[in-house]
């Protein structure tokens, strides 16, 4: 059935490749950025971009408000380019996982919940704040009757291991796209997204 997603996170590098999939199988995709410089790209992949920062509540709820999806896919991620310097983003990719999910959260209340998708790892985080914020996103999808997306780590063009295959558990982006769009009708619960 074809679905309005809403999809946070459009122009990371699993979002640009789930969206010609999600379009493909005639969802309509409303794909949000923060960065006015890849709407563009969006909207070539076929999404209708929305310009929209997680942490402005107001706006987001207003944007998703505006959109009316039936689905809210969550891919947000605050990663560096550069893989060296992962250590340095770990508070930003928290604030990410808690507050800017928490805000997907409040506008998915605000028009009704829509089922929730959102990403997590499949790997064991060492202790900080990322490990921290990972187990919030997760209780707090899943009280929402959402679904966790647990991906191993990426590998394969414009990922971090391009040259090399990473320990376990991990997956091929391009795979990791076409099993997220085969979970779009889980049941809540987590759905483990590995080779």
């Amino acid at each position: 059935m074809a679905m309005r997603i809403f999809l946070a996170g459009a122009s990371g590098q699993i979002g640009q490749r789930l969206i010609p999939l999600l379009v493909e199988d005639g969802h309509v995709v409303g794909g949000m950025t923060r960065s006015a410089a890849k709407t563009e790209l969006l909207e070539r992949l076929g999404a209708e971009a929305i310009l929209c920062d997680v942490f402005d509540r107001d706006a987001l709820i207003q944007a998703v408000t505006d959109f009316k999806p039936d689905l809210i896919l969550n891919e947000l991620t605050d990663l560096p380019d550069d893989l060296a310097q992962i250590g340095a983003h770990a508070e930003l990719n928290a604030r990410i996982r808690t507050e800017g999910n928490q805000n997907l959260i409040e506008a998915a209340r605000q028009v009704g919940s829509p089922k929730l998708l959102v990403q997590s790892v499949a790997w064991q985080l060492p202790d900080g704040p990322d490990a921290v914020a990972v187990a919030s996103l997760e209780k707090s999808v899943l009280a929402e009757g959402g679904v966790v997306l647990s991906y191993g780590q990426f590998y394969g063009p414009g990922t971090y291991n391009e040259e090399q295959i990473p320990a376990e558990p991990r997956v091929q982006i391009d795979r990791a796209a076409s099993l997220t769009v085969a979970a779009l009708d889980a049941p809540s619960g987590v759905v483990v997204i590995t080779d």
